[in-house]
């Protein structure tokens, strides 16, 4: 009989110290088949955290630093280099992220912590690839003897929720972020790049986890919780049950349980600790959040086309939220905004049309057009409004 994937499940009650998230970790780790045989004496251990963003990990879209240090610990512990590694998304500055998400305190602390967009790069092929040949990724994350996936529980405008296997794109140069929207197919294109980059450990942050606008713009939702495994695929699909998301939804996970990375199937999975039914929560999507949270005036549609990059969709939405913070929603009204590459431009409509992005930038001259790759708020909003802001959010 074939062995089923573990998957661990940890909850801590109660306002969570330092020692207790630490407790969790080393607990959740033991029950999903320890770091025996992933950490080597004298070895390297990538501990890959979701740093999306300059926001702190209490607003649910950042992962908990307490988190990485506690693995960087263990894996120390066991005579092993720990490397705490992220690349931000498109146009963020990593360092600046290390510093709000509390990853510069690691360093006073003496962890390594490493901004990828400075690494070398190296070219590998993708031996199981049918939408991706070869893939530029740090030399870092392919000389080390494992990689740990730390990701976020959250929801995601486009995939639904962004979990351990989607996690693994922040290990690519933003060029190539680029192209896995525009060119390759998102969630085909991170299945087969975990075809090289499998994580050896998957964990989900849950401590805080975020639904709605994620992956950054969300609700924080206090769960408690950290999932981990060594298989990504069960380890999304336990996950993505608690935020009450049947396995079939997720699409990064179908495609990587058809390259045979993992299970989807639950008769295949063994759920250790506690159990799913005890902490389920249905997490509300960003498409349901959208209208309710933002109230967007009467006429007002928002088109991302399949392939918007994450760059232009959270500066669209970060515009959107600074707009409705300051009470200014009313000038979308019977507007629609516009982005990511097609063939051809939305039918034609008497709204204001504003296009987003290099991707539409074909259709510049049929309408208002706001420039970049990824554009960013600051623009977005001075098309929109006519005024140019002093603050604004790049992603």
């Amino acid at each position: 009989m074939e062995a089923k994937s573990v998957v661990a499940i940890v909850r801590g009650l109660g306002p969570l110290e330092d020692a207790d998230i630490d407790r969790m970790v080393r607990e959740v780790v033991i029950l999903s088949g320890g770091l025996g045989g992933i950490v080597k004496k004298g070895g390297t251990v990538v501990i890959k955290p979701n740093l999306v963003a300059p926001v702190g990990p209490e607003r649910g879209a950042t992962t908990d630093p307490r988190i990485c240090r506690s693995l960087a610990d263990q894996v120390r512990e066991l005579g092993g280099r720990a490397i705490i590694a992220e690349s931000s998304a498109i146009g963020v500055d990593t360092e600046e992220a290390f510093k709000v998400c509390g990853y510069d305190a690691l360093r006073v602390q003496g962890y390594e912590v490493v901004d990828l967009k400075k690494a070398a790069l190296v070219t590998v092929s993708v031996p199981m690839g049918t939408v991706l040949k070869e893939l530029k990724l740090p030399q870092l994350a392919l000389q080390a003897d494992a990689i740990i996936s730390v990701a976020k529980m959250k929801t995601h405008d486009q995939s639904i929720a962004t979990l351990a296997l989607k996690n693994m794109k922040g290990l690519i140069p933003d060029a190539l972020k680029k192209q896995f929207h525009t060119t390759f197919g998102v969630f085909r294109a991170v299945a087969e790049l975990n075809t090289v980059v499998k994580p050896a450990l998957s964990i989900v942050d849950a401590l805080v986890a975020q639904e709605g606008l994620g992956p950054v713009f969300g609700t924080p939702v206090t769960m408690g919780l950290l999932v981990a495994g060594r298989d990504p695929v069960a380890v999304d699909t336990v996950a993505g049950l608690i935020m009450g998301i049947e396995p079939q939804e997720l699409e990064v996970g179908k495609h990587a349980s058809e390259l045979g990375l993992g299970a989807m199937d639950m008769d295949r999975i063994e759920v250790v600790g506690v159990p799913i039914d005890s902490v389920k929560r249905r997490f509300k999507r960003a498409a349901e959040a959208l209208e309710e949270t933002l109230h967007l005036p009467e006429g007002f549609e928002l088109i991302f086309n399949e392939m918007a990059c994450t760059g232009c969709r959270t500066g669209v939405l970060s515009s959107l939220w600074d707009l409705a913070e300051e009470g200014q929603m009313g000038v979308l009204r019977d507007t629609r905004i516009v982005a990511g590459m097609m063939e051809e431009p939305p039918p034609p409509s008497p709204k204001r049309t504003i296009y987003v992005g290099a991707c539409a930038s074909k259709f510049r001259y049929q309408s208002e057009y706001v420039k970049g790759c990824p554009p960013n708020n600051v623009d977005i909003r001075a098309c929109i409004t006519g005024v140019t802001p002093e603050k604004f959010f790049v992603e």
